[in-house]
């Protein structure tokens, strides 16, 4: 059974930098995407960057590319977003997503798509 535990987050002032990271386990073979979403109270949950769990494949939302990087470290099955110039409108739940797939090279960035989901670490930007 696939399971997700995120760790990290916590609060930092406009412009700071913050990072959480999830680790996967449970996994005994195949493709998944793994991803981060946030979730800010009172609005939808949106995808904000995914990896392939196997291959160095990538994708950060425009909306967040020239801040957050993800990267991954296949010995230890962890998946880390690495957020800078944090700004208000950052703060939410940020969760870990994962699901099984057979694509070359994408994943989904829609939150319906993903089976397996984290419990959620905060993320607090004060003004």
């Amino acid at each position: 059974q696939v399971q997700l535990l995120e760790s990290g987050g916590g609060s930092v002032q406009t412009g700071g930098s913050l990072s959480v990271s999830c680790a996967l386990s449970g996994v005994t073979g195949g493709r998944y995407c793994w991803a981060w979403f946030r979730q800010a109270p009172g609005k939808a949950r949106e995808g904000v960057a995914w990896v392939l769990s196997d291959v160095s494949i990538e994708n950060i939302h425009d909306s967040v590319k020239t801040r957050f990087t993800i990267s991954r470290d296949y010995t230890k099955n962890t998946m880390s977003l690495q957020m800078s110039s944090l700004k208000p409108e950052d703060s939410g739940m940020y969760f870990c997503a994962a699901y099984e797939t057979w694509a070359r090279d994408y994943c989904s960035l829609r939150a319906a798509g993903y089976t397996t989901w984290g419990q959620g670490t905060q993320v607090t930007v004060s003004a």
